[in-house]
């Protein structure tokens, strides 16, 4: 049996088909017109008819990684960063649509799910996906299956308050706010914008132009204030990953995200985890993600397998 995932993000929109061994057999990306939620319905009906003519197979059921949570009895999406995606019942409007069964899953938990079944945690018992990237996220499978408690919130560790932390004293330092309404979330230390405020502020400037990839440049040639700033961004990490440690205790901690792609990103975390997990002896494995940016849509596929139409 064939299986359909879409990944719906704020910028594009991917589909692809995958046959039972993970192989792909097609794939699209074509941009996401967020501006409209009948328009994104639209996007991607197009884009499964084409697949499902592409193949010449039916649908059975269709998995779907949105930008956004599907609560409450009704599946209503919250928390979407896609705003016209809020409160729509994507689920059921796909599926009257397409006339077909569609999972809609939260898009870290599809990235989660595909490194657990066939991916860097495969194999692995318990793994804990971290997403670092604009905005810090998550999830938790177990046994290949995800984990999601009643306030579908499972894997937010991005919403915790950031564990003490020894700033530099030679640099200033303020609250950071969340969006969340909180203050010096793990986010806001451990995003792309958290970083570079990080570096900006090591170099007593918050006007200074720069980005997570010239951070980690100039850090490879040698620029003092840039490697501290990397050192404070893997102790921060390690810290914060410490008390996800202590709670779940998985076998793998996956990494994806575009700063997952920092130079000696688990190394760096790993020499420091011992002095913050209790125990201080720590076997979890730190990876990166195998499958990089395809990961979310291969797991919005793999959310298929167990839907009975799909037997």
């Amino acid at each position: 049996m064939l299986q359909f995932g879409i990944d719906l993000g704020g910028t594009k929109t991917e589909l692809i088909v995958l046959d039972p061994s993970g192989q792909i057999i097609w794939r699209q990306r074509q941009p996401t017109p967020a501006h409209s939620y009948t328009a994104i319905l639209d996007s991607i009906v197009d884009l499964v008819n084409r697949a499902q003519c592409q193949v010449a197979v039916k649908a059975n059921a269709l998995g779907v990684g949105a930008p956004g949570t599907p609560f409450g009895p009704e599946g209503r999406l919250k928390n979407a960063n896609t705003t016209c995606l809020i409160g729509q019942l994507l689920a059921d409007d796909l599926r009257r649509r397409l006339e077909t069964a569609v999972i809609v899953e939260n898009d870290a938990n599809c990235l989660v799910l595909s490194e657990a079944i066939d991916g860097a945690g495969a194999g692995a018992s318990v793994v804990f996906g971290v997403i670092l990237g604009t905005g810090v996220g998550g999830g938790l499978a177990i046994h290949g299956q995800l984990v999601n408690g009643p306030n579908r919130i499972t894997g937010e560790w991005g919403h915790n308050p950031l564990p003490r932390w020894h700033w530099p004293q030679t640099a200033p330092h303020t609250p950071r706010p969340c969006y969340c309404g909180s203050t010096d979330c793990i986010e806001t230390y451990l995003s792309g914008a958290g970083l570079v405020q990080t570096f900006q502020e090591l170099n007593n400037s918050l006007d200074l132009p720069c980005d997570a990839q010239a951070i980690a440049a100039a850090a490879d040639r040698g620029d003092p204030i840039a490697k501290r700033a990397l050192s404070a961004y893997f102790d921060a990490l390690s810290r914060s990953l410490a008390t996800v440690i202590n709670i779940i205790d998985p076998d793998v901690v996956v990494f994806a995200g575009g700063l997952s792609q920092l130079p000696g990103l688990c190394a760096g975390v790993k020499e420091r985890l011992a002095a913050h997990v209790f125990g201080q002896d720590v076997h979890t494995r730190l990876v990166i993600a195998k499958h990089g940016d395809s990961s979310g849509v291969r797991g919005a596929a793999w959310l298929t397998r167990q839907h009975p139409s799909s037997s």
